[in-house]
């Protein structure tokens, strides 16, 4: 590869051997090439980083915004209407002054006394998902049996939104993180609907409140201003989004990576006080995150010794930077004992992600009763026979086969 970063340009996301593979290009790309030019899906030019401490600098820094609605900011998607990342009105609700009143209302409910009081309710879920995927045998599909539903079932305890609806909520998520699986018209029909379906769920909760997030959200008061409803649809909208798909993938991810090595998995049955360094170890070794986080530039700015300009648009590659030898010792193995590690999954700054300790929470709790319930679990293909799934913006398996 050579070392001039105008030499070359990229198509993004570059490909992997294998869905638990990183590109090969990521160490050459760090070595040599930290400020890489990518073309996107769109068509449109960006700019790559894959070191971690030029990502955790951008994403750190107020002249990267999170908005690409703006002009002149690349297109992640071919699809006309753009990404999610795209929505000039939730981009306003993340950035700038009003993000921080926002972040104080909803990391309320992110608190770890806020999960711990859910933590009986996900074992009780989880148990039941094992127990069902037991009673029809092996092999089953992980990730359809457990990794799907979980999650989504967390989103509706958490939005109040009824158990029966969880796969309308999974299949608008998926619209909304497509970048090349669905059509324009099925995105925003998706969206319509989705809008539609918060208003009226908004308007359900303001009459007969619950325990939950919307109903708190809706008297909550920060600084003398409420969300409006506009405000509380793009948080509910987030919340699904950033809870749903990317823990369900990464819950299929986390144990493909711990049953792709049979040590890995008899480690935690010998030890398994060792499931939570294990969770973060496997947020950071997973090379199949997505499309990572980009930002548009509103200055010029400096990035790894490289003048960029203002109206770059660059895409922070989170799994690339985790696997930065610079940031991390042997950080192309998988080691369960890691502590510390700071890995980027949640990204880093003002906007890293709301609900890493939901996420994190349910992980530890799948995996803690996986090895519980099914300590003789294994994979029922060969890792590198795992399926990529593609399309979305978000990275993962399309199944997840095991046996036990």
């Amino acid at each position: 590869m050579s070392t001039d970063t105008d030499d070359q340009v990229l198509s993004y996301p570059l490909p992997a051997p294998s869905a638990l593979e990183p590109p090969p290009e990521w160490v050459q790309l760090r070595e040599r090439c930290p400020v890489a030019h990518v073309r996107l899906a769109s068509g449109d030019s960006a700019m790559m980083l894959t070191r971690y401490a030029d990502i955790r600098q951008v994403l750190s820094d107020p002249r990267f915004t999170r908005d690409l609605s703006a002009d002149g900011a690349a297109r992640t998607t071919a699809n006309e209407g753009g990404s999610a990342f795209e929505n000039a009105e939730a981009a306003a609700l993340v950035s700038g002054e009003r993000h921080q009143s926002w972040r104080r209302l909803v990391m309320k409910w992110f608190t770890a006394k806020q999960i711990l009081a859910m933590q009986q309710r996900m074992e009780t879920m989880v148990n039941s998902l094992v127990d069902d995927m037991v009673a029809k045998g092996a092999p089953a599909d992980l990730l359809a049996s457990v990794g799907f539903p979980f999650p989504v079932w967390v989103i509706c305890d958490l939005l109040g939104i009824p158990d029966i609806d969880r796969d309308k909520l999974a299949y608008w998520s998926n619209t909304m993180l497509s970048m090349t699986q669905y059509t324009q018209q099925e995105i925003d029909a998706a969206q319509l609907e989705f809008r539609q379906y918060m208003t009226a769920h908004i308007t359900s909760k303001r009459d007969n409140p619950g325990p939950d997030l919307i109903s708190e959200l809706l008297t909550v008061v920060d600084e003398g201003q409420r969300l409006t409803e506009q405000e509380l649809i793009f948080t509910a909208q987030g919340i699904l989004v950033a809870g749903h798909e990317t823990t369900s993938n990464m819950i299929g991810k986390m144990m493909a990576m711990l049953l792709a090595d049979r040590a890995r998995w008899e480690q935690l049955l010998q030890d398994p006080a060792l499931v939570r360094t294990a969770v973060e170890e496997a947020l950071r070794y997973d090379a199949n995150s997505g499309f990572g986080l980009p930002r548009f530039l509103t200055h010029d700015a400096e990035i790894a010794g490289h003048s960029v300009p203002r109206g770059t648009t660059l895409v922070c590659s989170l799994s690339a930077a985790n696997r930065d030898e610079r940031a991390f010792e042997r950080a192309d193995a998988m080691d369960l004992t890691r502590t510390p590690n700071p890995h980027l999954a949640f990204g880093a700054g003002p906007h890293s992600c709301v609900g890493q300790t939901l996420a994190r929470t349910e992980l530890q709790t799948v995996l803690t009763l996986l090895l519980r319930r099914l300590p003789t679990l294994a994979l029922a293909v060969p890792p590198d026979a795992l399926p990529r799934r593609t399309g979305l913006l978000v990275g993962g398996l399309e199944q997840v086969l095991v046996r036990w």
